[in-house]
């Protein structure tokens, strides 16, 4: 395996965790309204719990590698991977939120692995 792919698929991986991590911070905070005259108490609850940060840390983490991949390969090789986090977020998903998930999507799913796998051997 190339570095240009290691890169890459850590980019892929902080993303996938990144979103984790701000999934649960956001879901403490209940069911959120932009409007007008709450968005100044909206947005320091956002900026002020931790978990929302450690998820933006991770996340610009993730950005790093990217970055560094991209210096190394071309972006119509490099962005195809990034649709491996929607197979990551499915399983994650699954095995850390509890949610369902159905035929379809799994299905869907299998459809983004084989199409990942086709562009790298490319």
């Amino acid at each position: 395996m190339n570095l240009a792919l290691i890169y890459i698929l850590a980019a892929v991986l902080a993303s996938a965790v990144g979103q984790l991590v701000l999934k649960k911070g956001m879901g403490g905070m209940g069911v959120l309204t932009l409007d007008a005259g709450h968005l100044g108490g909206i947005l320091t609850r956002i900026m002020t719990n931790p978990y929302v940060l450690l998820g933006l840390a991770i996340y610009a983490c993730g950005t790093l590698f990217w970055l560094v991949a991209l210096s190394r390969v071309d972006l119509s090789y490099a962005y195809p991977f990034v649709s491996l986090s929607y197979v990551v977020m499915l399983v994650a998903s699954w095995l850390l939120l509890n949610e369902q998930i159905s035929l379809l999507r799994i299905a869907g799913s299998a459809v983004v692995l084989l199409g990942v796998l086709l562009i790298s051997r490319s």
